[in-house]
This record gives structure tokens, sequence and C-alpha cells, in this order.
């Protein structure tokens, strides 16, 4: 009886830690990654342009991802910023693969073991030149951008589709 009670404890707890750790992998209500995603186009490095706040970019300003091809075919992940207190770069190193089809750009993202969160792409510029990135929920929210600077006609896009997806972008911080 100990042995069945045991297994279905195993069992149980197995499928919540498989439940808590792809609930970091889903998608936001309304928020749908861009189809016909290059892989090969958006390697390269990005300027954060805007974020919602979160702990671990807390206090970074100059922050940049740097994406390139990795050998077992995933994407290399360099973050890096400045703090503004010490003046010193922060570097975090992850890897990203897709959720699903390599044409649809909804990645899980990296930085600690087996534990991943959601990179979705939700609009982007058919030249690669801006994203829209969105996290599991409405909490991750970037612009990125080739250039460290966008149009005010590409804030005000970025705020209106944002708006509408549910995010507070009230609460944007604006690094350019």
């Amino acid at each position: 009886m100990n042995l069945i009670r045991n297994s279905l404890k195993c069992l149980m707890w197995g499928l919540v830690m498989v439940s808590a750790l792809s609930a970091c992998t889903g998608l936001p209500d309304g928020v749908e990654p861009v189809t016909g995603f290059d892989k090969s186009r958006y390697l390269g490095k990005w300027y954060e342009v805007a974020r919602l706040d979160h702990s671990f970019e807390r206090d970074l300003v100059e922050i940049t991802a740097e994406y390139s091809l990795r050998e077992d075919g995933a994407v290399r992940v360099l973050n890096s910023g400045t703090d503004v207190d010490t003046g010193e770069r922060k570097v975090a190193e992850g890897h990203a693969k897709f959720v699903g089809a390599e044409t649809t750009a909804h990645l899980k993202v990296s930085f600690f073991g087996p534990f991943y969160g959601s990179y979705i792409v939700f609009e982007l510029d058919p030249d690669y030149q801006y994203a829209f990135v969105a996290g599991y929920n409405t909490d991750y929210l970037w612009l990125l951008s080739r250039e460290p600077g966008v149009s005010e006609e590409l804030r005000e896009a970025f705020i209106s589709r944002a708006q509408s997806l549910g995010f507070v972008t009230e609460d944007l911080i604006w690094l350019y």
C-alpha cells in the first residue's frame, strides 16, 4: 500500500512540476507570434528601447541582446546592460529553443538550467529592424530595435498595440 501511495505522490509531484515549468512558456491572451519567421535574419544585435520593469533588468540601462546560432541549432542569447549605480556592465548568457515550428516566433529562453520562459515576437518589421516581444503573461514586454532609438510613430504604434493586448503601458521604462 505504501508503495502505491509513494508512486502516486511521485506521479503527482512530477505532474505539478511539468505543469509549473510549461506555464512559463505559454502565451498571454490575444498575443499571437509572428509566422513566416526567419531565425537567421533575427540573429545579431538588438537594442532594448522600452520594457516593463522586472527584477532581472532593474536599474540597468544601455541594454542589448545579441543572438547567435549555437552548434546544436539553439540560439545563444547574450543580454547585457550597464548598472546605473556602479557603471558596471552586467552580462547574462542563455539559450533559446523554438516551442514549435522555427517559422513561428514563439521561443522558450533559459538562463537558469531547466527553467524556461516564453519569448514571443508578436510584431516584426519586414526588414527585421524592430520587434515587439512579450513573455508568458502581460508582465513582460519589450520593444527592441537594431538602432538605439525609434521614431515617435513607432513608439505610438508599440503603445497602442500593447494596450490593445492588455499590457500596462503607463509602466513602460523608456531607455532611448
